[in-house]
């Protein structure tokens, strides 16, 4: 920060702001948003410093620290927060500027003629200066507000200063005066211009309104206009565009009280999920396992209609259509799968093939990779390799064994097997425990052979923000409605290395949503006991379900048993249930790879929607 690079008792005046040549560095700047400034705005304090010229260098540096906050416009208290946290430190707050730094930006401010610049001190002028004046949050909203309305700039840092302005002016209320409704009627006209051409935009402007209550007596223009660029983008095969905005136009209808309108938006992206299963099977390079996931997410979607609302559109004789359809594809993908083995222990080369398979790529493509760095472990044929591992060691198979947690309690049993009968009842218990043994040691080596390896050049390469895991999770059909943003906190918080906080927030979500898509399948998951009082299962007993293999596939069944339910296992759910796992149990490489396998399952359908058709096929193709 500032003080620490420069002496803190230097004063620095207007006359350095204006000779520091801030301009001529923004003016040789490529512009990304307030990252981009922040970085050529240290790199000219650095050169400042080495040329002996110690006034400029702490006017720059300041700028820098200014411009290197992330803004957080959802956060009443705390919008600023630091863009990156390491084990060594983190990048400036508001709260390391001293009040000599914030009297120099509130002097400066209206002498700044760039807008991004101008509202940044003025934000942060209005947060620190005692007393607060009104003045510098009116000019942080005006020049927020005079930032462009397009894809390109909304997708770089854009979207953060309309929200934050729109967050000002609520609350300022009526000391915002007409900015409000300013704001409002120049979203709206942005939005009413959007075209097809502008991708997302359309879509990102509706929810600022949506998010923010704005937009109200225009609820049924919003959701028809949403409809309208859906259906282009679905006449146009753009399937993935197409379902984002039906959803959207479903949400404005809704809020219009337009039911049946929403019920239709709803059909249609189910809908969109079969056409894209059935063009992934007609491709030139057809590929059953992308069908099935699109057919399950089109099962998905029908599912969440009402069943008052389903009889106008057939929707269980559809459910049951694509069910058959799922089944075909799902078997139809056993062919397309391959068994991929590493050689003994040395994991060189595989932390090498982890870091360079995101190595280098755009954002989403690194995510992709990143998601599918390693399958979900195949329940069968681990359990067919611990049968014969059992068989060709038998004394490993008689023996009983125990189950010792940290504290030095038993607490799991392992008992005998009956070699007479591998395949009997009272054998399972003892195959289950091997399984979960074996998935265990498999988490150690993918962790430390491939997700940590690959999430340090991730992180390297990458700022990803909090919004845009929110905006991942709003757009997954796993995530249950109304846990987006703590889905989104959670993958936020172990991209940002805070397994503490990515674990509880995870877990409890990873039951719910087990819950809630049982609960959907029709499922009962409470018991009545004797007294009449109803209760929610939990994870461990709901997982045991026979419904759960159907819903979620034997493979993700068993992973989210082995890692979050069986005491044989890290049992996750239930030690943090119980408040058992201390600071350092949560940063082991279980709560990573349960941090990894939340992202996988997040990620997983969003990316299958988002790749164009041709060039998953030649992916595919090339693995």
């Amino acid at each position: 920060m500032s003080a620490e690079r420069c002496p803190a008792d230097l004063g620095i005046t207007h006359q350095d702001f204006a000779d520091c040549g801030w301009k001529e560095v923004l003016a040789q700047t490529e512009r990304d948003g307030y990252w981009s400034m922040w970085q050529a705005f240290h790199a000219a304090a650095q050169r400042a410093t080495a040329d002996g010229q110690q006034s400029d260098a702490k006017v720059l540096w300041l700028l820098g620290d200014a411009c290197s906050m992330m803004l957080s416009p959802k956060s009443i208290n705390e919008p600023f927060k630091p863009a990156t946290v390491m084990r060594e430190g983190r990048s400036a707050i508001p709260e390391d500027l001293l009040d000599s730094d914030i009297t120099f930006l509130s002097e400066i401010v209206d002498s700044i003629d760039d807008p991004w610049l101008k509202a940044r001190l003025a934000d942060l002028v209005w947060i620190r200066k005692r007393p607060r004046d009104v003045r510098y949050a009116l000019v942080a909203i005006d020049s927020y507000r005079s930032i462009p309305l397009d894809t390109e700039t909304w997708v770089s840092d854009g979207r953060e200063c309309w929200e934050r302005a729109i967050g000002l002016a609520h609350m300022l209320k009526a000391g915002s005066k007409d900015r409000l409704r300013e704001m409002e009627n120049a979203v709206i006209r942005a939005f009413e211009t959007a075209t097809c051409r502008d991708g997302f935009l359309a879509l990102w402007l509706a929810d600022l309104l949506f998010d923010n209550g704005l937009g109200r007596d225009k609820q049924s223009i919003i959701a028809q206009k949403l409809e309208s660029l859906a259906r282009e983008f679905d006449d146009e095969g753009d399937f993935r565009r197409a379902r984002e905005f039906f959803k959207a136009s479903a949400k404005w209808f809704k809020a219009a009280g337009d039911t049946p309108k929403s019920i239709e938006m709803t059909v249609a992206v189910a809908e969109s999920f079969v056409k894209e299963a059935e063009a992934r099977i007609a491709a030139e390079k057809p590929s059953h396992m992308a069908a099935a996931s699109f057919y399950e997410d089109a099962i998905q979607t029908y599912r969440t209609i009402p069943r008052s609302e389903r009889p106008a559109h057939r929707v269980d004789e559809r459910l049951k259509e694509l069910q058959l359809r799922l089944n075909e594809s799902g078997k139809m993908a056993l062919d397309e799968m391959r068994v991929i083995s590493i050689p003994g222990i040395d994991l060189s080369q595989c932390i090498e093939d982890a870091r360079n398979s995101v190595h280098g790529k755009s954002t989403i493509e690194a995510l992709e990779a990143f998601a599918d760095l390693e399958p979900y472990s195949k329940a069968k044929e681990l359990r067919r390799q611990v049968n014969e591992r059992l068989r060709k060691y038998p004394l490993q198979a008689i023996i009983p064994g125990i189950v010792m947690g940290r504290d030095g309690r038993v607490i799991a049993k392992r008992p005998w097997m009956n070699l007479s009968d591998i395949s009997s009842e009272e054998n399972k218990a003892v195959i289950c425990a091997e399984m979960i043994h074996d998935h265990g040691i498999m988490v150690e080596m993918v962790v430390r052979g491939r997700i940590l390896p690959a999430l340090e050049v991730l992180q390297l390469e990458h700022r990803l923000r909090e919004p845009d895991f929110i905006y991942l999770a709003s757009r997954s059909p796993i995530v249950p409605p109304g846990r987006e943003r703590l889905f989104g906190m959670a993958l936020f918080s172990g991209y940002d290395n805070d397994f503490v906080t990515t674990l509880h927030l995870l877990v409890p979500q990873i039951e719910h949503m087990v819950r809630y898509h049982l609960k959907s399948a029709g499922v009962k998951t409470t018991t009545l006991d004797n007294r009449g009082i109803e209760t929610e299962n939990g994870l461990s007993t709901l997982i045991e379900l026979p419904e759960c293999e159907k819903i979620f596939g034997e493979d993700l069944t068993f992973e989210i048993k082995a890692l979050f339910c069986d005491a044989c296992g890290p049992n996750l759910r239930n030690e943090l249930a119980h408040g058992l796992l201390d600071d350092k149990a949560c940063q082991t490489v279980y709560a990573v790879y349960a941090w990894w396998l939340g992202l996988k399952l997040v990620f997983n359908t969003f990316w299958n929607a988002a790749r164009k058709i041709d060039e998953v096929g030649e992916e595919e193709g090339e693995a």
